[in-house]
């Protein structure tokens, strides 16, 4: 081709090019004047879209977390316009300066990011401000959800959700100003299940800061994915019931099914109404809540108060003796009223022969003194204090003593469980069995939590393991479980060594300390404690396991300052029981005592 016509073939080329443009200019600015209208009157505006976080149910489909509408005003700080801040103040129910404050704090975590200005406003607050929001250039409304709880129950186990903090942001992309994360709780444990995941919308805004449509029909949107909803191993009529029972009482009820390691209700008391954890009041009702040192109501007893367990913990120390070859069911002790230990005696409301089912059954201080004794003093096996002892502690450890399960129970503690080397500082190496000999009988140095002794009635249920206690039994879906608590875990005690301790405990409750704990028609293994307190009135505790022929729950309670086991958290327990195993409590006398306990 010679060089006049490829200069032609170019010059055509532009030319129809021109034409084109020219015809689309045309149409744009003369013919469409609408899209230069719109072009000069709207803006484009990008909503984040927060997803609606799971449901969370109890064990027989009932709600007990679900979430309600809320509103959150939000600004972009390259988008404002001068505006009359006292009149947005005087509807917000803000200072000018806290306005300017929450302002300049957008503005610094980004311009042109949307920022919370004021969070979570009502419906009612919403509605009104909708109305004036065209006076406020640089302002929008967004729509979130809050919890909301029907029931108020379960408030330390459920959790709360609260805002981001700068760390939070910094750890995960996925959250930005203003976000809300699970706090504690399953909330906090399943949050990346339970919060879904964000999504956008693009939309017009006119002069006046009201939508006025989608922005390509909604091509270039992403639509919110809702949390996954759960479904929890709690039992709401029981845990409802627990909480009534301990209404005006400091301390906590554990109750689990043994086999799968479900807990079915757990309370810790004094507890809070969840809601007050939600909306504007939030944070005021949480500084309210932290205040309140003399109910606490924040602390979950049930994980996290470490108490000597009293006598209930001779029922693991009678399991290792066994375990140890120190003595087996027949093996005769001779209570002489108490452990004699140089000057100090360790007193006992029993007395004479004493095997190890009478001894659980009579709750001997004696007899398991002297089986801890033998234990860690067993040169046979162990030649110093300390190897004995160390292999005691192992024991307890395997019990699910001095550790955490680590599953979705949040904060939990580990109790205290002395190693060798600690009474070795402590003693300057110059220790026996007889130094620390009130630990057979549950005093001393060591202390539990509630979840630690329930669990160690689940073993003694099971005849041998546990399966790790933990609160969400499905994710998803009720048909969906949830694999990661299912294993079962060996406690290292022959199964064959927990019949006597059942039998002791069954007798305990037909003719012993435990007798409060019978239910008409149902075989119940109990075993009370109390629970030494330097500050004041003793702890009532109680340990229950029904039916023995095939236990469907156990129940460890504990009632601060309540005194003796039998007292008050012997029948507290059998009432929990009761309800479970039978549908309804027909002891009406005894429910009343103690509710006004």
């Amino acid at each position: 081709m010679s060089n006049n016509k490829k200069f032609l073939a170019i010059v055509t080329v532009l030319l129809v090019l021109a034409v084109i443009y020219a015809i689309k200019l045309f149409s744009l600015q003369v013919v469409s004047k609408e899209y230069a209208e719109a072009a000069k009157n709207n803006a484009l505006r990008q909503i984040i879209e927060h997803p609606d976080r799971g449901l969370i149910y109890d064990r027989n489909d009932s709600l007990l977390v679900f979430n309600d509408a809320a509103y959150d005003l939000m600004v972009v700080p390259n988008e404002l316009r001068e505006f009359d801040t006292a009149y947005l103040c005087k509807i917000l129910n803000i200072s000018q300066e806290d306005l300017m404050k929450r302002i300049e704090k957008a503005a610094a975590y980004s311009k042109i990011i949307p920022s919370v200005v004021m969070q979570q406003m009502s419906k009612t607050d919403y509605g009104h401000l909708q109305e004036k929001m065209f006076n406020f250039p640089g302002f929008f409304v967004q729509t979130r959800t809050l919890r909301s709880y029907p029931d108020a129950v379960a408030a330390h186990i459920l959790g709360y959700v609260g805002e981001v903090n700068d760390r939070i942001i910094e750890d995960d992309p996925y959250y930005t100003l203003g976000d809300y994360i699970g706090i504690s709780g399953i909330e906090k444990a399943y949050e990346s299940e339970l919060r879904g995941v964000k999504g956008r919308r693009f939309v017009l805004v006119d002069v006046h800061n009201r939508e006025i449509g989608s922005y390509h029909n909604g091509e270039d949107d992403d639509p919110a994915v809702p949390g996954t909803s759960l479904w929890s191993t709690l039992d709401l009529r029981l845990q409802r019931y627990g909480e009534q029972l301990m209404d005006n009482k400091r301390g906590s009820i554990v109750a689990i099914e043994p086999k799968t390691g479900e807990i079915l209700c757990i309370v810790s008391s004094p507890s809070y109404d969840p809601n007050l954890l939600v909306g504007k009041d939030r944070g005021n009702n949480y500084m309210k809540l932290l205040r309140d040192s003399v109910k606490n109501p924040l602390f979950n007893r049930a994980l996290q108060a470490m108490y000597p367990p009293g006598s209930t913990f001779k029922l693991a120390n009678g399991l290792i003796a066994e375990e140890e070859g120190v003595l087996d069911a027949n093996t005769v002790y001779y209570c002489p009223h108490g452990y004699q230990v140089g000057s100090h005696k360790i007193g006992c409301h029993h007395a004479g022969p004493t095997n190890l089912v009478s001894g659980v059954q009579h709750s001997c201080n004696f007899y398991f003194c002297k089986a801890f004794y033998n234990i860690i003093s067993n040169k046979h096996k162990y030649p110093t204090i300390q190897q004995g002892y160390t292999a005691w502690r192992d024991h307890m450890v395997k019990l699910g003593f001095g550790t955490t399960f680590d599953t979705d129970l949040p904060y939990e503690k580990k109790g205290i469980l002395p190693t060798a080397e600690f009474f070795d500082k402590k003693y300057n190496k110059s220790w026996n069995g007889n130094t620390v000999v009130s630990m057979g009988i549950g005093q001393g140095e060591v202390c539990v939590t509630p979840i630690q002794m329930a669990n160690l009635l689940a073993i003694i249920a099971n005849r041998g393991y546990y399966v790790r206690p933990h609160v969400i039994k499905a994710i998803g879906s009720k048909d969906n479980l949830n694999e990661h608590f299912m294993d079962k875990i060996d406690a290292g005690i022959k199964p064959q060594y927990f019949e006597p301790i059942l039998q002791g405990m069954e007798m305990a409750a037909l003719a012993g300390t435990a007798r409060g704990a019978q239910i008409p028609g149902i075989r119940v293994a109990g075993k009370t404690g109390t629970a030494q307190n330097p500050h004041g009135r003793d702890h009532s505790v109680f340990a229950l396991i029904a039916p023995i022929e095939d236990p469907q729950i156990v129940v460890f309670c504990l009632v601060e300052n309540g005194g003796w086991g039998a007292s008050v958290a012997c029948p507290i327990a059998s009432l929990i029981a009761e309800l479970y195993l039978t549908g309804e409590v027909k002891r009406k006398d005894l429910e009343e005592r103690m509710i006004n306990y």
